[in-house]
């Protein structure tokens, strides 16, 4: 039987059909990613949040070394104060203190489907009630505000696009439960695109123009914050690189949604408790893998056409499958989510098509619409 999913982009090994609504998706899937994510137990103290830093610093001479490790601590402690513990009946995650009237950003895979959570501070032991103010899973984000805390410190957040490779970060959150962790490393790469999986409280994304880390990001660290030298915060850590034929992690490669997007997304679910505008492309369909005469993937399949969207206007059909878009083949469902992470609506596209009856093969052109807000 076909599986519906609202946003999983996982490869299956031996799937046969996988439904998805196109949607989201981007430049160039990287497969074999898993969710550092909520689910994960304390297994610390229960005594009052200590910093705990792990880093490695360059070799340096012993000036440059000690402005160095000056502008580490420096950042911790400007920072980590804005980083929370988020409690739900399922695990933890982190979250970040957006503004001074208590809303923290996470995770839209860290609150699940919770309304209501516990809160806790850098530094203290108390947990504090907090509620959901919004959550858009496409881009794997939500908002939860906080109450009954008095000297709650908001974070900065940077400008994401100036990031470079190279650049020294820093990973806070609560990785395993261990209250206020450092970790560091560089920025890897820019411009990412990963495919969250669904399960764990996952709901599954397609996530565009990533940040890949080498600050190690673990269970707990999700909905932290990715945090440069200038003491801002450039991202939030959602993933963890996973290698499938050793299993377990894969040291050292980890992901972050950048800061212009959470920003972008945060503020519109604070301003109407929705996201309005995802500013991310869509075609207006339903779609599932379909597999070959070789067991292969072969294509994606319509399964439902949006009325009045960009393919129903151009004359798609449930049935037909869709084999390239751009010129790009599409031989699955996270494929094609890619390639349209990548564009943006509006934008005109060629679309390659084998007809329902497989009786012909054709290529339309259509105008990208927007995937919808929440």
């Amino acid at each position: 039987m076909p599986r519906r999913s609202e946003h999983g982009h996982r490869r299956l090994p031996g799937r046969r059909r996988y439904r998805h609504p196109l949607g989201s998706g981007t430049a160039a899937v990287l497969a074999l990613v898993a969710a550092a994510c909520v689910g994960c137990t304390s297994s610390g103290s229960s005594a009052a949040p200590t910093a705990t830093v792990t880093a490695t610093l360059p070799a340096a001479a012993a000036g440059g070394g000690v402005s160095l490790q000056q502008d580490y601590a420096s950042t911790i402690r400007r920072v980590l104060p804005s980083v929370v513990e988020i409690k739900t009946a399922s695990g933890l995650g982190s979250g970040v203190v957006y503004d001074a009237a208590g809303h923290i950003v996470t995770n839209a895979h860290v609150v699940g489907s919770a309304t209501s959570f516990q809160v806790v501070l850098a530094g203290s032991a108390k947990p504090l009630p907090a509620h959901l103010t919004g959550s858009y899973p496409p881009d794997d984000l939500a908002v939860i505000q906080v109450s009954g805390a008095a000297h709650l410190v908001p974070a900065h957040f940077g400008d994401s696009s100036k990031l470079r490779v190279g650049d020294i970060v820093l990973a806070m959150g609560n990785p395993l439960g261990l209250a206020s962790s450092v970790t560091d490393g560089i920025v890897s790469a820019v411009g990412r695109t990963v495919s969250e999986p669904q399960g764990n409280g996952s709901p599954g994304a397609t996530l565009p123009d990533v940040i890949q880390t080498s600050a190690a990001i673990n269970p707990g660290n999700s909905g932290g914050a990715l945090v440069s030298l200038a003491g801002q915060v450039v991202g939030i850590p959602t993933l963890a690189a996973t290698d499938q034929q050793l299993g377990g992690a894969a040291p050292g490669i980890g992901f972050a949604i950048p800061s212009n997007i959470v920003t972008d997304i945060a503020g519109q679910i604070i301003r109407t408790g929705h996201v309005t505008n995802s500013h991310r492309a869509a075609l207006g369909v339903e779609v599932q893998t379909v597999m070959g005469p070789s067991g292969q993937p072969a294509g994606v399949s319509i399964a439902a056409v949006t009325p009045g969207g960009p393919a129903a206007k151009a004359g798609l059909r449930p049935g037909d499958v869709i084999t390239a878009v751009s010129g790009t083949a599409t031989p699955d469902t996270e494929t094609l989510a890619a390639v349209l992470a990548g564009l943006h609506p509006g934008q005109q596209v060629s679309v390659s098509v084998t007809r329902a009856d497989g009786s012909s093969t054709t290529t339309m052109h259509l105008s990208l619409g927007q995937l919808p807000g929440s």
